[in-house]
């Protein structure tokens, strides 16, 4: 039997392979992630700190987008297949820029020993035609009616699914076609494009044009992690390849790195056939796939993530005052005056999940131990590990989203929006969607008590019981 895991492996390393040819920047992009991730290595102790190097170098996320709940569900249970489950609900079509007619989850591992193995991500989206803002009725009804004759992946492929979804693997002949089948599901088809129906899509949405304006779907882009980010960025530019115009998220500074820094080159020009409306078949080009590559830092509680929205919002209220403002020194002097400069801070201040360890060998000194967090570490009775952000940020990737967008599209804000949250998500997918915020605080409260046991610190045990959960932000 092929596990779970290795499937999962094969499947994020076949696919970068197809990505690749698809799309030759990004085979420089890794080129340059794998020297910078060395060196970075090689001068830091700490380098590992958030996931060893074997494990950053195999990270990967991939990013796909579907039509309807039916393709929604059926990319589930390709995931299913590789340990993957939904975590998590971003909902894109709001905000002052980015605004696109998609919700979206993550499918990933969330046992902490498979994230280990191997993190792959694939975030998801799915096109919300009901939604008036962008299509109206008549729109509606012949894009769903277009969704509805395709097939994304076929039934030889689902049924595979099921199985390594039931039996926790595959035999390796089944597991060959299992890859090679997932692998094809998602390559760029060179079936002709309609002109003329992709062109009316692409008025309302790039995105709800690469979505619906086609009759399959294929990786919107493939995102490796790097250790050192604005290294990366200069780099690129280096090699003459056009970045976005910034790094989304927070800035860099001298505390802790939190949560996600992304950034991507902009969507190159792609040769495609396209079908004429007098039938003719032409060549032309659509920009649509990007290269993205991402920084992870540590996972933030509700507490943290609320401390680094106000900071994003203040950043953003600051710079729309001073149009001039160097808008990463903004938000890094916002930092330096209100976040927490170290990972014990964060933990005492109980704004970012760890693990703890207990400190069996410390020296006896007659005290029990006491009953706060923060004396627990202070006083050498617990050691914090940080817990690596597992997740996306739905403003960052919206802002990336609308980096490498055509144009802005249109929306009619005077229209209300198609009711959509975790509980509609979970309904269509007929598989929960998990909450992360949840999957971290569960991770950190185990390793708590575990530890708390272990130094027999019964009062402590009790007094630190506090929840950590909270709904995830919905909203860029």
């Amino acid at each position: 039997m092929i596990p779970t895991w290795r499937l999962r492996a094969a499947f994020a390393r076949r696919l970068s392979d197809m990505y690749g040819t698809e799309v030759p920047a990004y085979t420089t992009l890794l080129e340059v992630a794998g020297q910078i991730n060395d060196e970075v290595a090689g001068r830091d102790p700490d380098a590992g700190r958030l996931g060893s190097i074997d494990r950053v170098t195999a990270e990967r996320h991939g990013a796909i987008r579907v039509g309807t709940p039916a393709e929604l569900r059926q990319a589930a249970q390709v995931f299913a297949a590789l340990g993957m489950r939904p975590v998590g609900f971003y909902d894109l079509r709001d905000g002052d820029i980015g605004a696109v007619p998609v919700v979206s989850t993550a499918f990933r591992p969330i046992d902490p020993d498979e994230l280990d193995r191997n993190p792959f991500r694939v975030f998801t989206s799915l096109l919300t035609t009901g939604d008036r803002r962008f299509f109206d009725p008549d729109l509606e009804a012949r894009l769903d009616a277009f969704l509805a004759r395709r097939r994304l992946f076929p039934p030889e492929l689902l049924d595979l699914a099921e199985r390594a979804e039931r039996d926790h693997g595959l035999d390796e002949p089944a597991a060959e076609r299992f890859l090679a089948l997932a692998v094809g599901a998602f390559t760029l088809s060179t079936e002709p494009v309609d002109r003329a129906w992709y062109a009316e899509l692409e008025r309302i949405s790039a995105v709800a044009a690469d979505i619906g304006g086609v009759t399959t779907t294929h990786v919107n882009h493939l995102t490796p992690r790097v250790l050192d980010i604005d290294a990366l960025y200069r780099r690129m530019g280096e090699r003459g390849i056009t970045m976005i115009d910034r790094i989304q998220g927070p800035p860099r500074w001298a505390g802790p790195d939190v949560l996600l820094r992304q950034t991507s080159f902009r969507a190159l020009a792609e040769p495609r056939t396209f079908r004429d409306p007098d039938g003719r078949l032409t060549r032309g080009a659509l920009r649509v796939r990007f290269g993205e590559v991402e920084a992870r830092g540590i996972a933030l509680t509700p507490g943290g993530r609320a401390r680094y929205d106000a900071l994003m919002a203040e950043t953003d209220r600051r710079t729309a005052d001073r149009p001039g403002a160097d808008r990463q020194a903004t938000a890094r002097a916002l930092w330096e005056r209100d976040f927490p400069r170290t990972e014990t801070r964060l933990a005492a201040e109980r704004l970012a999940f760890f693990t703890y360890h207990p400190v069996t060998d410390r020296p006896r000194d007659g005290r029990r131990p006491p009953a706060v967090l923060a004396d627990l570490l202070a006083d050498g009775w617990l050691t914090a590990h940080p817990l690596v952000y597992e997740d996306f940020l739905p403003r960052s990737a919206a802002g990336i989203f609308h980096s490498n967008l055509t144009g802005d599209g249109t929306r009619d804000p005077r229209r209300d929006g198609t009711p959509f949250d975790a509980h509609r998500l979970s309904a269509a997918l007929d598989r929960p969607v998990l909450d992360p915020f949840a999957l971290y605080a569960a991770q950190q409260d185990r390793s708590l008590r575990r530890a708390l046991s272990a130094l027999r610190a019964d009062a402590a045990l009790r007094t630190l019981d506090a929840p950590t959960t909270a709904t995830t932000p919905t909203t860029p």
